[in-house]
Parts: C-alpha cells; structure tokens; sequence
C-alpha cells in the first residue's frame, strides 16, 4: 500500500468572501457573548463580540480614511495586546494586506522586512523597533487606538483567492521569506474544528503564545471566534508561571502552547488542577513523549499534538475522538489529502520514511512567496507541495514525524535559518568562519548553539552584539571556538557532525 491518504475534499470556500467578516459572523448572533478576555492574575479586561466587531470595523474605516487603498500592505509592530488582532482583522476588512511580525525584532531586522513588502502603513507599539529612516508614515499606538471609534467600514469582499495577509518565515537561503495568504486560509482551518481541536461555541480558549505567530493567531483566536467560543489571552507580565492560576480562574476548556511552555509549567508543578481543562493542543516543534506523559499525569487530560508550517498551518493532527498512536502525531485531518514521497517524486510504500507533502489543491495552501516565483516552484512537484518534514505512514495511514529534510532550526517553537544566524554573526570582525545548529542540552530542550574560527572573543561581547542584530529567539545560547568547522571532502559543512560534538562535549550544569 502506498503512502497516500485521502480524508476527502472539504466544501468550497463561499464567494464572494472576506476573512474578517467570516471570522466574526458567528458572534454576531450572541453580540453580548464575551469574545475575548484578557487575562491576568488581579483580573481580566472583557471584550463583548459587538464591542470587538466595532474596533475591527471602525479601525479599516480608519486606515481608508488615512489615504490607503485595498491591496496595501500594513506592517505590524505591535507587542501582545488587543491592538494586535483588531489591527489585524481591520486590515483585512477594508482590503489591507496586515503583515505581523514579532516585536522582538531589532532595527536592522525591521529594516530588511520593509525593504521586502514595501508598506504603506507601519503601525507601532510603544518600545518597538522600527526602520532607522521608514519610506512610509507611521502610525503610533494612540493614533491607532482612535481609529477604533469610526463608523464602521464595508466589508471588502471578493475573490477568496486573492490576497489577504502575509507572514515571515526562515527560509533556506538565509533570509526570511514573506508567505503570502489568500482569504480562503481562514475557510481551510475548518478541517482543524474536529480534526485537532474538538472545538465548540462553549468552549474557552487559552493560548500561550506570541500574536505574530500563525498558531496563536488562528488556534487562539480566529478559529474560536469562527465558532463564536471566547479566547483568553494572558496579560502582559503573565509568564509560564502564572498560566496554571490563568486556567483555572478564567474556567479554561482548552490550552494551546508551545512544547517549551508545557516543559516549564511542568517543572514547578508535580500536579495541576484544571477542572474545566477537557485537553491541550501542542505545535510548533515535537512534543516529547515525555511531556506529554507528565500533563497526563499532572492533569488528567491529553495533549493532542498537529503538524504544520507556515505555508499550511497545520494538516496533521491527533484529535479527541481519533487520538494519535503512541509515538506517531496523528492523522490527515478530514479534508486533507496527503502523501509520502520518495527521490523521485513518487509516494513511497506504507512503513517507508520520505518527505510529506501535501495536495496543491489544498485551500489552505499558501499563494506564494512574495517575488519569488520561482523558490514558489520549486517546492512542487506534480500535484504535491512538499513540506520539508521527514515522516512516515503506517498501514492505518497515522504519521510519525522523523525531523526536517534540511537543517532548519527550532527555538522555542520558531523556525530558524542556520544561515540568517551565520550571516549576521560572520560580521564580528574577530568571527572568520561560524556555523549554526540546534543542539539538546537536556533530554526535551534544544537550543542554538555557534561554533566560530578566528579569534577568540568574550561570550558577553558575543551575546552582545547578537542581541543588537537578531531576535532573542534567534540568539545563539552556547558558543564554542573552534579550530576548524567540519567539512566533508568537497567541503560542506557537516551540521550534523558538528551538533554531535557540541553536545558531546557540554556540561548540562
């Protein structure tokens, strides 16, 4: 039997249609109904579905009445607050293009993403960095927050394959890349409803996560919104400390999070009670097994892990009702069709590893990369889109992730290009060569690591000057001199040579 599985072509995306409008139609019926609390451990701040649905519409009212036009592009420099979404979902109602991007990225980051989208708009939080001379107007966050008292704005609707968002991933060839989304991402991620999450209009939502990240942004808010449920945010100053008191206090159903924030939940707390909590939801990296046995035991409820890339958002899933084998992360989620494939393109037999890909005609599949026609291409090949993930499929056709085809990075749930990294820390004048890998430094914790020839240089400088160029989450943590890289005979870089001996030779104390 070959590596294929087939769970059905989901309904087609209704026409004409706007992500926004879609998103916050199923509150319209309960305008009362509390959408979105934020919450902290002295209160919450509540967000009714007819107060949220003002902000949205009044702050695209805003943007147009700023001289915008549909298609624009807005850059999103905005911390994690309730600015972020309503930005994001105004945008997308008045025709904008909203392009999130974490707020710890430094100035030279912000620079380059701005040579590359081109927008109209920056709209920044207080403490962000921004361009050193932006080609565009500014809008500050008290310019901002006034726009949400504007009479409402049309909603924009249209073909649900043209343009609606854009985000940023690592790519490749060391520089991030702008995934560009249709308005029919939104529409796919109902196969996520049963398919992961098991989600309800009853159910209350928190997610852990940053706004900029595509799994915070649609798990913690858009998709509970969709179904017209509540989404919990946890304040600013709420760290992973904080969240089991968050759960508890604000009646939690379901918690979604990074790998990383189960592990530090877990370290300070034997047992959990969480009476409303029904399960977990895990992505963003390989959920250990054993993590997840712990919030078993500390909970009494699962974990149910998915599968995805910024390209798709997720595909594969273990889901309430069909949980994944042990060891495997689920299954093609009810509308997806994926496959398996070998060298040369072709699905390879059940129980054989190769890389997953997914249908072309996937409506959650992403429009491209923007100005890249052909890195686009070459990520197809036939009907399929290949994801990069190394899995396998056993005969029930539940998939077992296995690591990345490349040498791509994972901080913290964050994809990171080993390459970004080496580029920016090659221009240390005392750095001649360096090479970037992720290592494990503890049974279920990985972390960059640096290896660079040349002169040897104080960690704190180091450390330094990696902070004043790269996102934290970029950041090396450990940093060995070396000699010499490991290169093969025609001279490539051997990662994963190097890796085994950072690891090897560090000293967990």
């Amino acid at each position: 039997m070959l590596s294929i599985f087939d769970a059905g072509a989901p309904p087609p995306c209704p026409t004409p249609f706007n992500l926004a409008e879609y998103v916050l139609a199923a509150g319209a019926a309960t305008p009362d109904k509390i959408a979105l609390q934020v919450v902290r451990p002295t209160g919450a701040e509540r967000w009714s579905y007819r107060r949220l649905t003002a902000a949205v519409r009044g702050t695209g009212a805003g943007l147009l009445a700023l001289g915008l036009q549909p298609g624009d592009r807005v850059l999103m420099r905005l911390g994690n607050t309730v600015e972020f979404p309503v930005l994001f979902l105004g945008a997308i109602a008045a025709g904008l293009v909203p392009v999130p991007t974490s707020a710890q990225l430094t100035g030279p980051e912000v620079e380059a993403v701005t040579q590359v989208i081109r927008p109209a708009l920056i709209a920044a939080g207080e403490g962000v960095a921004l361009p050193a001379a932006p080609a565009c107007p500014v809008l500050d966050l008290p310019a901002l927050l006034a726009l949400q008292d504007r009479p409402p704005c049309a909603w924009d609707r249209g073909d649900p394959d043209r343009a609606a968002y854009m985000v940023f991933t690592s790519g490749s060839s060391g520089r991030p890349r702008a995934v560009l989304h249709a308005h029919r991402a939104i529409w796919a991620r109902r196969m996520m409803w049963a398919g992961w999450y098991g989600l309800s209009a009853a159910d209350r939502v928190l997610h852990a996560g940053a706004f900029n990240w595509t799994y915070t942004l649609g798990t913690g808010l858009m998709d509970p919104w969709a179904v017209g449920a509540t989404a919990l945010i946890p304040g600013a100053g709420a760290d992973a400390a904080a969240l089991p008191l968050l759960l508890r206090r604000f009646d939690a159903t379901i918690f979604a999070a990074a790998p990383g924030v189960y592990r530090q939940m877990l370290r300070d707390h034997a047992k959990l009670t969480l009476p409303r909590l029904r399960h977990g939801l895990s992505a963003g990296e390989k959920l250990p097994e054993a993590t997840r046995a712990a919030w078993r035991a500390a909970t009494g409820t699962e974990v149910h892990e998915a599968l995805g890339m910024s390209e798709c958002s997720t595909f594969v899933s273990g889901a309430p009702d069909r949980p994944a084998p042990p060891g495997a992360t689920g299954f093609a989620q009810p509308g997806r069709r994926l496959a398996v494939l070998g060298p040369d393109g072709e699905p390879v037999p059940r129980g054989t590893p190769g890389t997953l890909a997914v249908s072309a005609r996937d409506p959650g599949l992403f429009l491209g990369y923007l100005d890249a026609e052909a890195e686009t291409m070459s990520r197809f090949r036939g009907e399929w889109f290949l994801t990069g993930d190394t899995v396998v499929m056993d005969a029930q056709g539940a998939i077992t992730y296995l690591g990345r085809d490349d040498d791509m990075m994972n901080a913290g749930g964050y994809r990171v290009s080993p390459l970004e990294v080496e580029a920016t820390m090659t221009a240390h004048p005392a750095i001649r060569d360096c090479a970037a890998v992720a290592v494990r430094v503890k049974a279920d914790v990985s972390v960059i690591a640096l290896a660079y020839t040349g002169d040897e240089v104080p960690e704190a400088e180091l450390l330094a000057f990696a902070a004043a160029r790269l996102a934290r989450y970029k950041q090396p943590r450990l940093w060995r001199h070396v000699a010499a890289l490991p290169r093969g005979a025609n001279g490539k870089l051997l990662r994963q040579a190097l890796r085994r001996e950072i690891e090897a030779t560090h000293d967990p104390a």
